[in-house]
């Protein structure tokens, strides 16, 4: 049961990456996919009806987590509160941004939170790929599970480590890369020219900028992390993951070439989908690795509730998660095809 509650996990956590992981890669390549205020609404168009409900898929992990391993939760959620802030604080601003834009015509307005709604998605993206740098790293948990980390110390991996060191920061830069290639190929797919033939050449450039990064993220993983490839050595057939990643990430790369759109977006999915899957299955079965002393790591064992826990929890997430696949498949069905500006939009 605890194997199963990891993989729900680890899949609900995809799901959030691949949804809203477009909305906030859309809004990192903002500034530079538009050039005037159509191109930017058109943008803004392409997100609005979803971006609300692909962070659901966040809350809803976030719920899956408190009660599958509350030891997880408890420790991640005092250890990292001060990023936890930070986040929280980002996406409120990046919804305010998002909903505020438009309420006033001032040539000083819209351009504000226009920068806010940029910069706050690009953070986010730095953010959610360091948090994710964090957990492969491990942290200094004691005896109890407890850890504090301060932002950063002297940027180093050890025993006492800071939330951003050299590797988080490049997990950050590489989450940022592969998110603003996620969304332009989004933006493409949903827009007009010539803010749609902007993104394809954005993606392109940023297509080189995720193979780079996520080549020598690779390779740093696997020299922080040494469980990676024990585990990857002891069951080859984990390979198949990072054979989805390159896979996907090469057959957004051919599609976009061709000028279809939706394939290569498609591909970007599997590109993300296989690089977490990659990292859950290195990781498994601990869910937050110890760096002072590997007996103190959580695992899904000693983080876990309990079996009659997971088994009730089971009979409520089956329903909860069919309602919010058919709410999300409704939504995207009902917005397909390229935006259109209206009066009362973005």
């Amino acid at each position: 049961m605890e194997t199963l509650w990891f993989w729900l996990v680890a899949w609900m956590i995809t799901m959030y990456v691949l949804l809203d992981g477009f909305d906030l890669g859309a809004g990192a390549v903002h500034w530079l996919a538009a050039r005037d205020e159509a191109g930017r609404r058109q943008i803004l168009r392409s997100i609005g009806p979803v971006w609300d409900g692909n962070e659901v898929w966040l809350l809803a992990a976030g719920g899956t987590l408190y009660f599958a391993f509350p030891a997880l939760y408890a420790s991640s959620f005092s250890g990292f509160y001060l990023p936890l802030m930070i986040v929280l604080w980002l996406l409120i601003l990046r919804g305010a941004a998002i909903e505020f834009r438009s309420h006033i015509k001032s040539p000083v307005w819209i351009p504000f939170w226009d920068t806010v709604f940029a910069g706050a998605s690009a953070l986010l993206a730095v953010f959610f790929g360091a948090a994710l740098g964090n957990v492969v790293r491990g942290v200094p948990l004691d005896a109890e599970g407890h850890f504090f980390l301060p932002l950063w110390t002297n940027w180093r991996i050890g025993p006492e480590p800071g939330i951003l060191d050299w590797y988080t920061v490049l997990a950050g830069v590489t989450a940022l890369a592969a998110l603003a290639h996620h969304g332009a190929l989004w933006v493409a797919l949903k827009t007009e020219d010539p803010v749609s033939s902007r993104a394809r050449g954005l993606a392109g450039l940023l297509w080189y900028a995720a193979l780079g990064l996520t080549l020598v993220l690779t390779g740093a993983t696997f020299r922080v992390q040494p469980h990676i490839p024990e585990r990857l050595n002891a069951q080859p057939w984990g390979y198949v993951f990072a054979a989805l990643a390159l896979g996907g990430l090469l057959w957004s790369l051919l599609r976009r070439r061709r000028g279809e759109e939706a394939g290569a977006f498609l591909g970007s999915c599997a590109y993300l989908a296989g690089m977490l899957a990659s990292v859950a299955f290195g990781l498994y079965p601990y869910v937050l690795p110890s760096v002072s002393d590997p007996r103190t790591s959580l695992t899904i064992y000693n983080a876990s509730t309990g079996a009659y826990g997971m088994r009730v929890a089971l009979y409520w997430w089956i329903p909860g998660m069919i309602l919010v696949a058919v709410y999300t498949w409704f939504t995207y069905k009902r917005f397909a095809g390229k935006v259109r500006l209206e009066e009362e939009s973005y």
